[in-house]
């Protein structure tokens, strides 16, 4: 009873009013500090300055002795390690490698990938995009995506994360943000997108 009667009274209002309206000026004022700070600091970044890459292309030399290997992991029944090898999950050795004496491993296989680049299955295109001919195709889209991907490839360290990066699905394989381009063709390695297909 008592609360209400404050409330009607106007200069308690007028109260209330002002303090809602102090903390909304603040937190947006604080809001476009923190937007400006970002942007100037994308602006100071020099126009020319290209990052440095720290990417290793393996040109496949055998006789290099590998112990353990990294491999894709996340498929369900096919893997790909770093030499390029696909194999059946069951043919997956100890150290990460794909065991290169099972029938199922096959190094470099391209067998679902189209000849934009763009594959079927996730293992095909990182084993695809591993091969040592790809290397100026991967170098010149890291040049030309140093700007637009700065924050995803920096992080890259060598030849198979960038495939395992550049395969995934992007917003180049979606057209509408819910379907796919080419939903045959949704993992890309290449420089252009997959062709939309006509629905």
């Amino acid at each position: 009873m008592v609360l209400r009667r404050l409330l009607r009274k106007r200069w308690v209002l007028g109260v209330v009013f002002g303090l809602s309206l102090i903390y909304f000026l603040t937190s947006t004022l604080k809001q476009e500090e923190r937007t400006i700070r970002d942007r100037n600091l994308l602006e100071a970044r020099d126009p020319d300055h290209r990052i440095p890459w720290k990417v290793r292309f393996n040109l496949g030399n055998s006789s290099r002795q590998i112990t353990q290997c990294r491999n894709s992991i996340q498929g369900k029944t096919l893997l790909t390690d770093e030499l390029g090898y696909v194999c059946d999950r069951n043919d997956l050795l100890v150290n990460g490698c794909c065991n290169v004496n099972a029938p199922s491993s096959k190094q470099y296989i391209c067998k679902s990938c189209l000849a934009n680049g763009c594959c079927n299955i996730y293992e095909h295109c990182v084993s695809c995009c591993l091969q040592p001919d790809k290397q100026p195709l991967l170098e010149s889209f890291l040049n030309r995506a140093a700007d637009g991907f700065q924050n995803l490839f920096t992080a890259v360290e060598d030849h198979f994360e960038l495939c395992l990066a550049k395969c995934r699905t992007s917003s180049q394989s979606v057209q509408h943000e819910n379907t796919y381009r080419n939903p045959q063709a949704k993992y890309c390695y290449g420089e252009s997108p997959p062709e939309l297909l006509p629905i």
